[in-house]
């Protein structure tokens, strides 16, 4: 791992150089993920640059490594191999209120929230809105993710906190407790591909995407992404043929065939863009993606791979949840551009209408808040989300917008509700089909 050593030796330098740059407050900003220009760079760390090395030394030195495409040990892909989609003009036709599959009949109905300050996963009562256990969860956890088959929860770590290692948690949900975790260099996220072959372990800060085992999660193969810093979020072609990853550090996005395991293409958005979460629209004619600095949703056409329109929501746009009769869009807003956070701002959620691409909703966190990630329950009424800057978990009813608070401290992120209607899991927090 010299190549790792080598990234952070530079943030090392960096730091006693006295940059003043936001790598030093924000939860997941090692350089190799900040930095993708010369000009980055040579603000992050001017004393590096200086003498004989140049900006461009600077980011060969501080990237990790990559090394070529690793050759895949699994076939293509091929449509067959994945769910046949119920109907073309509503890809989440499948994932109506309380259309549970029979894989989640016996899983506790929980609410499942990573803190990325203690370490732990804290599991939330929904019907008596409490805590109602903690366990341990690896340094840095980020987001609990379904599996394809619904049997399994994992709890993805990065290696963003101190002392942090990437880690794979599995939590049964018939139980709520973790089992044994599994060692892997980095995952910041995870997704499924559409047959349920492949889990894609989200390496960020590696800045590649790790096809493996869904099940033992051995390695498969990977694809790289180095012009993606900050690689984090997807969705899927309704067809399945293709996902589309957002990087958040460098205001672009990028195209992955899922039949041949091959990057096919990057689009940089127009500046002032930056790229969290995407999802598809009913019909899978556009993404819709998240725009934290933009304050709104960018509409991409997937097909052609380009940015056709632009919805302002609310300050720091972060996170998009599909309501459960696929017509409208729960968009959290963060509150704030700063990657570290402030406690008690202006956070709310807009509602779009997915047919007219309109905000017909906008409901204010009372007091201020940090809405962040999350999913909406199985009935559809509540949207639950992470307050990712002021310690606790919102239940907010769908509605009226009206909110209940769960203190869980800390910094909570990537929560998950279970059990989800549904076939099966693309990822993330419960990407549903």
């Amino acid at each position: 791992m010299l190549s790792r050593f080598l990234g952070f030796l530079v943030l090392a330098l960096c730091a006693a150089a006295g940059s003043d740059s936001l790598v030093g407050s924000a939860q997941s900003l090692p350089v190799s993920t900040y930095c993708i220009s010369a000009d980055q760079c040579a603000a992050l760390c001017r004393r590096f640059v200086e003498g004989d090395q140049g900006p461009e030394d600077f980011i060969r030195k501080a990237s990790l490594e990559l090394g070529p495409p690793e050759r895949f040990l699994i076939a293509p892909s091929n449509a067959s191999t994945m769910p046949p989609v119920v109907d073309p003009t509503n890809v989440y036709s499948e994932v109506g209120a309380n259309h549970f599959s029979p894989a989640v009949a016996d899983a506790l109905p929980r609410i499942y929230s990573p803190n990325l300050i203690t370490g732990k996963v804290d599991v939330i009562d929904p019907q008596t809105f409490t805590v109602v256990d903690h366990f341990a969860a690896g340094a840095s956890p980020q987001h609990i993710v379904p599996s394809w088959d619904l049997q399994t929860l994992w709890v993805t770590g990065d290696v963003s906190g101190p002392g942090a290692h990437g880690s794979l948690v599995p939590i049964d949900p018939k139980t709520g407790k973790p089992g044994t975790p599994v060692k892997v260099d980095d995952a910041y996220n995870m997704y499924f591909t559409p047959d349920g072959r492949s889990a894609i372990v989200v390496a960020e800060a590696m800045r590649r995407l790790e096809f493996r085992d869904s099940h033992t999660m051995d390695l498969q193969g990977y694809i790289n992404a180095p012009q993606c810093a900050g690689i984090n979020h997807a969705d899927f072609a309704i067809d399945g043929s293709y996902a589309i990853f957002t990087c958040e550090f460098n205001n672009a996005l990028v195209k992955i065939d899922m039949v041949k395991h091959e990057l096919i293409g990057t689009l940089q958005l127009a500046p002032g863009h930056m790229p969290q979460d995407i999802r598809i629209s009913p019909d899978g004619s556009v993404f819709f993606v998240a725009d934290m600095i933009g304050d709104g949703v960018v509409v991409v056409n997937g097909e052609t791979f380009k940015e056709i329109a632009f919805i302002p929501t609310g300050v720091g746009t972060h996170g998009l949840y599909p309501s459960r009769d696929g017509k409208r869009l729960y968009v959290s807003n963060r509150g704030t551009h700063n990657l570290a956070g402030i406690k008690r701002g202006p956070g709310s959620i807009s509602v779009i209408d997915f047919k007219s691409r309109e905000v017909v909703a906008n409901w204010p966190i009372p007091d201020g808040g940090s809405p962040d990630m999350g999913n909406v329950s199985a009935d559809g009424q509540t949207l639950w989300l992470s307050a990712r800057y002021d310690g606790a978990v919102y239940a907010i009813n769908t509605t009226d917008g009206s909110v209940k608070t769960i203190p869980v401290g800390g910094m909570p992120h990537g929560l998950t509700v279970w059990p989800q209607p549904g076939r099966y899991s693309l990822g993330h927090t419960g990407n549903m089909r």
